[in-house]
Parts: structure tokens; C-alpha cells; sequence
């Protein structure tokens, strides 16, 4: 509404939506497509180098006329922006000043210094006509008589006021309910479920098992208690197997919603048909070695490496070559698709990897080779060790509601061994808090105990969350 008074930003709203709009409706060919990321990387860099003290000294040298490709040497040779860029320059990577932001966010701090995360209109319009074009498909499925919650980590996160405004762009009632508020609280937030009839629901994935759990304990059933059918689950790892089970537990639909961070905004949306979404209009993608940061080279199609993003929108705070620290495989879109715009999988953070068996793999992947053969669980955990012999081998430790324990394929262990070369058990366990801290520590400190190695600082974090959220 706050366009109404201001014409300018009116303008600037009605061309994102009508862009984006074209855009999925497959009206943007590869010519089109392409010249506009030139000219958008042009005018990021012309802006940033204008108005931001940290790339007035980065960029000092790039001169925006010689960018004449997207994948050129004169874009390549541009620096990455890190997350050390991040911490280490705080507000002098701002192009505005934190009066001209309508909004102030900031990164969780769980993991290092908070950064500074203001957005501007600009920032807002941008994302928030992706997510509202991307979720219509979605939501335009299930009738006009929903009522959404939405349920995030913190007050300083954008969580909240982003799919609030998204669902209000699509004519959806809103109830905003933070369940480790001590104003709040699950018991309160269960009782909101019922109450209002929600419909679908934004939160993590470890919120929905967590949320799970507790209406279980409260002798309820999800499936036939709650009227929750479309699952929005973003801020974690969420591999196709879990997302599975999660519907399944609940039953309903479970998305893999959103790939995005405080820091960058939205770098991925879902679509109807459950794919991850890139954003090509607002954001610029390359994939590349993450140990080299030369460009990887497309197989099949397909790209798999560390995520770099590049703002083509000018806003508070656009990042220039950012270096996301996730590893991702990228997919050349195709017109089967719901959206004309490429697949992205996110694989989990380049630290994350595990190497099981000496084999390298993600935690998406660990995570979907397991899962795959287990359903009706409401928590997990993977735990490494070594034999005897000094050979890997994994348990896979599953929580399930009182008399209903999880169903087992006997062909894990086989899959696995041939997958990985490993053994692997199941076992049963309660865990606590600990699962979920995912979105504020990480999906390894949350799901994976490595008795190989010490504890690292990161699980040593998401240990004392969990325990400060289990405290009476």
C-alpha cells in the first residue's frame, strides 16, 4: 500500500510485476534474457562503485561499459564479495544509509558477528513479486478460503514481514506465530493451528517435525486434527525424501519454499510441480569451484559447485560476485517446467560435506539416500563412527510418535553399501532441541554426530541453543 504515495515506487512495482509476470509466462527469450543481466550487472556495478565505501575501493578498477557478456573475462575478472567482506566491512557495504531503509535485519550471530542486513523498497519489491508470481502457482490450487501461519526464527529476521507480504500480494489471511517465543510458546501455537483452521504453513523443516511432535504429544493428529495441507519450508536443508515424509506426517503438500539468506535476499522460489526455482530477473548466477573459484563446467546440462550471485536490482545492499558458501547443483531449464527458469538444488554449505567411506557427498544427498527408505518418523539423526577395523559406518537414529514406530525398507543397508561402501543401521532415540537449530547453526551441527573428529565450534553452538531453548 505504501506505493500509493509514491509514484515513483508505483512505477517501479507495476514493472517488476508486469516483468516477472512475461517472464513466467515463457514471453523472455535467451536474447531478451541476456541483455537484460548486461545491463542490470552494468548498473550494480555503476551503483555500488557509487555509493558503497567498501566497492568504491573493490571495484575501483572495473569499468561497467566493457561488460559485454554475462559470462565474459570483464565479468569474471570482477572480485568475489565473501562472507569475510561480509563481517569485516558491515555498513560500508551499504549503498544507503540506514535512514533511507524502510526495514532493519540483521544474520542470526549464532555463527559469528551479526551483519547488517537493512532493506530499502526497492529491496522489498524486487523479492517479494518473485515469491508472489512463484506461490501463486502454488496456493491458486487450493481455493480462496485459507488462512496461512507463518512462523519464524526471530524478530530481526525477515521471515515474517517477507511472506506476510507475499501472501497479502495473493488475497491470503496471515497469523504470525513464533513458537520459541515465551509469549507464545507451542502450547499456544497448536491452539492457534486449530482455532483458526490454518491452511498452510511457512517455517523450517525442523519446525515442522518439532511442531509435529508436539501435537502428537498433546494426543492429537496432524492429519486429522489440523487443517494444514500446503507446507512452505524454508531456512534448512530439505531434500526431496524428507520433504516427502514431512507431508506424509502432516498430510499435506511439503515445498521445499525458498533458497535465500539475510544477506542476499531470495535466490531461489518453488513452483507448483515442487521444483526450486531460480530468479533470473533480480539475481545473476554463476557456479564455481569452491576451492579454484573458477567457473564449473555444465554436464548433461547440469552445473554443480559453490553458488556465487550477483544483485541486478539497486537497492540498500546489492552484492557483487557474492560467494554464498552452498553447494548447488544448477539444471538448465526446460519448457516441461512450471517456470521458465532453471532448477536449482541446494546441496548444503561447501563445509558441510562429509566424506563417508572416502567418498565425498552433501548433506542433501546423505540425507536423500537415507531417507529414501524410511517413512513415518517425526525426527532423525545420523550418526558416523568406525568399526574395529577402522571402517566408516552409519546409524540412522529416528524418532516416531508413541506405538507408531517408522517404517523401515529392509534395502537401506544394501542401497547404502552400494552407494557409499559403508554399513548402516537404524536405530530410535529422542533428541530433544537439537534438530532443531538447524536454521540458526547449521544442518551438520543439527543432524549429523561425527564421532570421528572433536566437537566443532558449530555443533558446540547448536548444543548450548538447544539446551538454553530446553530450559524451563
Amino acid at each position: 500500500m505504501f506505493t500509493i504515495f509514491n509514484e515513483e515506487l508505483a512505477e517501479v512495482a507495476r514493472r517488476f510485476r508486469d516483468d516477472h509476470r512475461e517472464f513466467a509466462a515463457g514471453g523472455w527469450d535467451a536474447d531478451r534474457l541476456e541483455a537484460h543481466r548486461v545491463a542490470s550487472l552494468r548498473a550494480t556495478v555503476a551503483y555500488t562503485r557509487e555509493n558503497s565505501p567498501f566497492y568504491r575501493e573493490r571495484l575501483a578498477h572495473v569499468d561497467p561499459a566493457g561488460i559485454t557478456s554475462s559470462a565474459g573475462a570483464a565479468w569474471t575478472s570482477v572480485p568475489f564479495t565473501t562472507k569475510d567482506d561480509l563481517r569485516s566491512a558491515r555498513h560500508d557495504l551499504l549503498c544507503r544509509p540506514l535512514s533511507k531503509a524502510w526495514i532493519f535485519y540483521e544474520t542470526t550471530g549464532t555463527t559469528g558477528a551479526a551483519t547488517p542486513c537493512p532493506r530499502d523498497n526497492v529491496d522489498s519489491l524486487a523479492n517479494n513479486t518473485v515469491l508472489t508470481v512463484h506461490y501463486d502457482t502454488i496456493f491458486r490450487r487450493h481455493g480462496d478460503e485459507q488462512v496461512i501461519g507463518v512462523s519464524g526464527p526471530t524478530e530481526l529476521h525477515a521471515f515474517g514481514d517477507t511472506f506476510g507480504d507475499v501472501c497479502r500480494n495473493l488475497g491470503l489471511a496471515v497469523a504470525k506465530m513464533w513458537p520459541h517465543s515465551p509469549m507464545v510458546g507451542f502450547d499456544r501455537a497448536i491452539t492457534v493451528l486449530r482455532e483458526l483452521g490454518i491452511t498452510g504453513l511457512f517455517c523450517t523443516p525442523g519446525m515442522a517435525l518439532t511442531l509435529a511432535k508436539r501435537v502428537r504429544a498433546a494426543g492429537l493428529d496432524p492429519r486429522r486434527d489440523l487443517r494444514v495441507r500446503v507446507l512452505m519450508l524454508t531456512g534448512e536443508l530439505a531434500s526431496p525424501e524428507l520433504l516427502a515424509n514431512i507431508g506424509e506426517v502432516w498430510g499435506a503438500r511439503a515445498y521445499n519454499a525458498l533458497y535465500a539468506s539475510q544477506e542476499a535476499s531470495v535466490l531461489g522460489a518453488a513452483g507448483e510441480d515442487g521444483g526450486l526455482y531460480t530468479a533470473p530477473l533480480i539475481n545473476h548466477y554463476e557456479v564455481v569451484d569452491p576451492i579454484t573459484g573458477a567457473p564449473t563446467a555444465a554436464v548433461g546440462g547440469v552445473r554443480t559447485g559453490e553458488l556465487v550471485v550477483t544483485a541486478l536490482y539497486q537497492g540498500a545492499k546489492p552484492l557483487v560476485r557474492y560467494r554464498t558458501g552452498d553447494l548447488v547443483r544448477l539444471t538448465a531449464g526446460d519448457g516441461a517446467a512450471t517456470l521458465p527458469a532453471d532448477r536449482l538444488e541446494v546441496l548444503g554449505r561447501t563445509r558441510d560435506e562429509l566424506v563417508v567411506g572416502g567418498r565425498p557427498i552433501s548433506g542433501y544427498d546423505l540425507e536423500n539416500l537415507l531417507l529414501g527408505h524410511v517413512r513415518g518418523y517425526l525426527d532423525y539423526q545420523v550418526v558416523i563412527d568406525t568399526d574395529g577395523a577402522g571402517a566408516d559406518r552409519l546409524v540412522l537414529k529416528l524418532e516416531a510418535a508413541e506405538g507408531e514406530p517408522p517404517r523401515v525398507d529392509p534395502a537401506i543397508r544394501e542401497h547404502c553399501r552400494d552407494v557409499l561402501g559403508v554399513d548402516v543401521s537404524v536405530g530410535h532415540d529422542r533428541f530433544g532441541s537439537i534438530t532443531g537449530t538447524g536454521a540458526m547453526v547449521s544442518w551438520k551441527a543439527a543432524r549429523v554426530v561425527d564421532n570421528r573428529s572433536e566437537v566443532d565450534a558449530e555443533t558446540a553452538t547448536a548444543r548450548a541453543l538447544a539446551s538454553a531453548r530446553s530450559a524451563p
